[in-house]
């Protein structure tokens, strides 16, 4: 395994920046994703760090060694697409020994190897198959197989799941974070989709617009977003235009067009400024009629429309000129389905950002 450090990468293509200036250190065993929308530049990042792009500038190191010009087969990456890309005429046994023969390792090690992926795998008494004899998991734990198989350096995912569905996508991304814990390979990770970044990542990198917003663990990404689009494109988030009013050590006051709250301060900000404060749907809590909670904000404002979604019931809340939407979960949700009328809500957690962030 090995260290990945990207310094100041980029690339263009003529007047089009598909990625800008990106600075990004993986640790040896650590495994990152980059997420983001489609266009983000992620996947030309990540082909960068394979070979199969040269960027316009920068450089891309494996421990402190330069591997900016070598080509893909000099890297000794093991690189996972969207398709399995299955040779369909060789046997799953074959698929997963092709890479070892081409490097020219004799019989009796391309076998004792075959056998230890299939096992790694879960797909032993496999080997004769051939992959349409295959489930589209089993043939994307082949590809997986096959890539091992030759010990790469580093492990890069081009969005491997996005062609399975959900429940293949639900097993098969704990099966590829089994597998990298257990081999200890230092991962790279690409996807869209922010349920698979935060199951199996040990950091996440928000792509946008060809760079990197943001990253950090889960948590940071999530409750700590440092720009307006980590937080909108994070979850969802109820977005409170204002100024801050008045400002202490711990406390920010911020007046928007109907409420004025109580805000955890953050460094940076001072009275006068306009910002845009984010209060997750899950944070805001239905209170009670007469309930003289502790917390921070308390409003009250009138349903508007209530979505039932399974394990949660969606509220949308108008107070003034604001809409809130609530998020409520276990038994309440249940009893608020035909609540109409006037609600009473209380909040703490608000994260502020500059509005020009």
């Amino acid at each position: 395994m090995s260290r990945v450090r990207l310094v100041n990468i980029s690339k263009h293509y003529g007047a089009t920046v598909a990625v800008e200036h990106v600075n990004l250190d993986v640790a040896e065993g650590e495994f990152v994703t980059l997420l983001g929308p489609s266009g983000c530049g992620k996947t030309t990042t990540l082909r960068m760090i394979a070979g199969l792009i040269e960027p316009t500038a920068g450089k891309v190191y494996f421990d402190d060694q330069d591997m900016t010009n070598l080509p893909p087969n000099a890297r000794n990456i093991g690189f996972v697409f969207q398709s399995p890309a299955l040779f369909p005429h060789m046997s799953v046994a074959d698929n997963i020994g092709f890479g070892l023969s081409v490097k020219g390792r004799s019989k009796a090690e391309i076998k004792d190897r075959i056998a230890e992926m299939l096992k790694l795998v879960d797909l032993i008494g496999y080997g004769d198959r051939l992959p349409r004899q295959l489930s589209g998991g089993q043939q994307q734990r082949v590809a997986l197989a096959r890539v091992l198989a030759t010990d790469p350096r580093v492990l890069l995912f081009d969005e491997p799941l996005s062609a399975l569905d959900r429940n293949l996508r639900e097993t098969l991304k704990y099966n590829i974070l089994e597998l990298q814990r257990r081999t200890g390979k230092t991962a790279i990770y690409v996807t869209h989709d922010q349920s698979e970044a935060f199951a199996i990542s040990d950091r996440i990198a928000v792509m946008n617009r060809g760079l990197i917003d943001q990253i950090g663990t889960q948590t940071e990404i999530y409750l700590h977003p440092q720009s307006d689009f980590v937080a909108e494109f994070i979850g969802a988030n109820n977005r409170l235009e204002g100024q801050i009013t008045a400002l202490s050590s711990e406390v920010t006051t911020v007046q928007t067009s109907t409420l004025t709250m109580q805000c955890p301060t953050r460094v940076g900000l001072k009275i006068g400024d306009t910002v845009v404060a984010y209060v997750r749907p899950e944070d805001i809590k239905v209170l009670p009629n007469g309930d003289s909670s502790t917390y921070r904000n308390v409003v009250e404002g009138m349903v508007e429309q209530i979505i039932f979604e399974g394990a949660t019931a969606q509220l949308r809340v108008g107070v003034g000129s604001e809409s809130l939407r609530v998020d409520v979960a276990g038994a309440e949700r249940l009893k608020l389905l035909n609540h109409r009328g006037q609600i009473r809500l209380g909040f703490n957690e608000v994260t502020l950002i500059p509005a020009s962030a």
